[in-house]
């Protein structure tokens, strides 16, 4: 794996840590890249049952570097990376925040220091983020001229209330960690995230793999849906789960008052139209 972004893997729970502590963990073309290829390798490994998202050092992500902003100007970043991927609606830089969402286990963002543009954009695309009392967070992307777009229209629309938004993405305030949770940007703060959200990881990680992503691919569908579909997702989603070998596992061990034995997950996915 690339040396700007690492991954290791311990009893099926993944940390992928951005490693430019040097620059504040700021996000040039080598660490998209490299995120990208590390959703991709998780995504495929059945294996893996949660996911921890941090950044090495004192801070999360300061944004994209300047690196990035110089190479566009120069016509050098735009074009192709722009367009949408052969595999995703998302374009090259959306898709290094929108494919922890995609992702088909739970990702846990464990958030310190500066959590800014860019930075802040790919922490929402973790389906909880765990942030240190004095985590800072902004949209800082207005003072570049430019609007937030890594996947902020679509990450965003159940958790932060859209006049909140409006003035963040309008002014690039920066907000401390008490309004940031107030405001729905953080899911809880802890004195030390990285265990909290370790912690979070492992006790997902003992559920069954197939119930975990099944519910994760039933939250990533029913809230953009009509009623209607949204129900009848939920209930093909069930039929999915009950009889199979993990679910018939997870009755045997709580009847045996046993840890469970889980197998490899299989694919949960239905359709309704």
């Amino acid at each position: 794996m690339s040396k700007v972004v690492e991954v290791e893997s311990d009893q099926g729970v993944a940390i992928v840590t951005l490693s430019r502590p040097d620059k504040l963990n700021a996000l040039n073309m080598e660490t998209f890249e490299a995120l990208i290829d590390a959703g991709q390798a998780l995504s495929a490994d059945q294996s893996v049952r949660a996911v921890v998202l941090c950044g090495a050092g004192e801070h999360f992500c300061a944004g994209i570097d300047t690196s990035v902003f110089m190479a566009g100007m120069a016509n050098e970043a735009g074009g192709s990376r722009m367009m949408p991927m052969d595999d995703s609606p998302a374009n090259f830089f959306q898709r290094a925040a929108v494919i922890w969402r995609e992702l088909p286990v739970p990702v846990i963002a464990a958030l310190q220091g500066v959590v800014y543009g860019g930075g802040l954009q790919l922490a929402m695309g973790a389906d909880f983020r765990i942030a240190a009392p004095s985590t800072r967070c902004s949209v800082m992307e207005i003072r570049w001229g430019i609007i937030p777009d890594m996947g902020i229209s679509t990450t965003t629309r159940a958790t932060v209330r859209l006049d909140h938004l409006r003035e963040l993405v309008y002014t690039g305030r920066v907000v401390d960690a008490d309004e940031a949770l107030q405001i729905g940007l953080l899911s809880r703060l802890q004195d030390e995230p990285l265990q909290a959200a370790k912690e979070l990881a492992a006790t997902i990680a003992r559920n069954s793999p197939d119930a975990v992503r099944a519910g994760k691919y039933l939250l990533n569908h029913v809230f953009d849906e009509a009623p209607e579909r949204a129900l009848r997702r939920e209930a093909l989603v069930q039929t999915k789960l009950v009889g199979q070998a993990n679910q018939l596992e997870a009755v045997r061990s709580n009847m045996e008052k046993r840890e469970p034995a889980f197998g490899p997950a299989v694919k949960i996915e239905v359709n309704i139209d």
